[in-house]
């Protein structure tokens, strides 16, 4: 009889071992509660490019699979995955579109992503009418039990900062509440993505942050994404698309950045330049214009105190107006006491070419520099630039 030496033994039991691991089944079934006698369809949708991930109609559909009398379903043409990828499940109503996810409000999303790989076996529960909500998995792998933290976390954010709050956008101050509030949203996303070691599940809390892609006013965020996900991930499609977004040529000015040395038209007709005129301690650089509301809250309730307390302390300011109407603009600084500091603008409204220079598209805004002219914050209004600049002054 012929024997086998131990060693071709523990070869073949080796490879006999990765051979059934490799012909694991796979397998993405789930049940759905709450069913009605509406027909409901389950959709396995994939974003091929980072933009596409969160966004309705731009996912390609994969599969589908229909949804039983018991709430039941399975997909049954899986795609085949050696490395992990992102997928997004969606379930539609008759008459919706497979790939229409809504993304407004995620205490009624109809999709959640997972993260697929062949040979995994996914066990999905939900509901049907809070389907992201309410969405389970069956031992999650790591990168899924990430993804539904993602998701608890954004639950948790959109219900402590946005849901049922109604602002009066005509209302100057509410509109800055609005824009304060989502900004508190945004960051206990952005806090996700910059802990996480998980490539994907970061690629999703990116873009939940701005599912319209819109990230004017964080935009550090994505610089931040960019540089830890070239270290971690270089060869990754979205990471090269991602670091495309975050080029200093489509951001506005960035916090640590030197801003640029303008020449600036004033309302007086005389010409500066910038850095001529920094302050020896604090410069506030505000984007404002006579049609906008809540700069003109700003010129009176906040600019206004803050130039009478630290002018002599240091504190420079330089506003530039998108104006086209040179006597509103003239009223409107009048009205507002604003005249005390320098009032600038070309008078060509929103084509002014210095907007493209800084790369800023939304007002108002503000960049606050050093006395070198390097950006210390931006974007800070109200109470909090009070608070801001009479902390700052204190500790110089």
């Amino acid at each position: 009889m012929k024997t086998f030496p131990i060693k071709n033994t523990i070869y073949l039991i080796l490879i006999t071992s990765i051979l059934i691991a490799c012909q694991s089944p796979s397998e993405l079934s789930g049940k759905l509660e709450g069913l009605e006698k509406e027909a409901i369809k389950v959709y396995l949708i994939q974003p091929e490019t980072l933009g596409e991930v969160a966004t309705s109609y731009l996912g390609t559909v994969i599969d589908s699979a229909e949804v039983n009398s018991d709430g039941s379903f399975k997909f049954g043409n899986l795609p085949i995955a050696e490395e992990p990828v992102l997928f997004e499940i969606a379930i539609q109503q008759s008459g919706k579109a497979p790939n229409y996810l809504q993304t407004e409000n995620p205490m009624h999303s109809n999709y959640m992503p997972i993260i697929w790989q062949s040979g995994m076996s996914l066990q999905i529960t939900a509901h049907v009418n809070d389907f992201q909500k309410s969405f389970s998995l069956k031992n999650p792998s790591e990168l899924n039990k990430a993804l539904l933290n993602l998701r608890d976390i954004n639950l948790k954010a959109y219900q402590t900062y946005l849901e049922g709050k109604q602002w009066q956008l005509e209302d100057g101050i509410q509109l800055m509440e609005k824009e304060h509030a989502i900004l508190q949203y945004q960051t206990e996303l952005i806090k996700f993505a910059d802990a996480t070691p998980h490539f994907l599940p970061a690629m999703v809390a990116l873009r939940w942050v701005s599912p319209v892609n819109y990230y004017e006013r964080v935009p550090e965020f994505l610089v931040r994404q960019c540089d830890k996900w070239q270290q971690n991930q270089p060869e990754h499609a979205w990471t090269k698309q991602l670091c495309e977004q975050s080029a200093p040529s489509n951001l506005p000015v960035l916090v640590g950045d030197v801003f640029p040395n303008l020449q600036l038209s004033l309302i007086t007709k005389d010409t500066i330049n910038l850095n001529e005129q920094l302050g020896k301690k604090l410069t506030i650089i505000d984007l404002w214009a006579s049609w906008c509301g809540p700069c003109r809250i700003e010129n009176r309730n906040v600019l206004v105190p803050l130039w009478k307390d630290y002018n002599n302390q240091g504190l420079q300011i330089i506003a530039y107006g998108l104006e086209s109407d040179e006597s509103a603009w003239k009223t409107a600084v009048e009205k507002d006491g604003a005249g005390s500091w320098f009032q600038a603008s070309d008078l060509l409204g929103d084509d002014t070419p210095i907007l493209k220079k800084i790369r800023v598209q939304t007002i108002p805004a503000n960049f606050i520099l050093d006395e070198n002219g390097v950006v210390l914050a931006k974007n800070i209004h109200g109470d909090a630039l009070l608070a801001w600049v009479k902390n700052y002054m204190k500790e110089q």
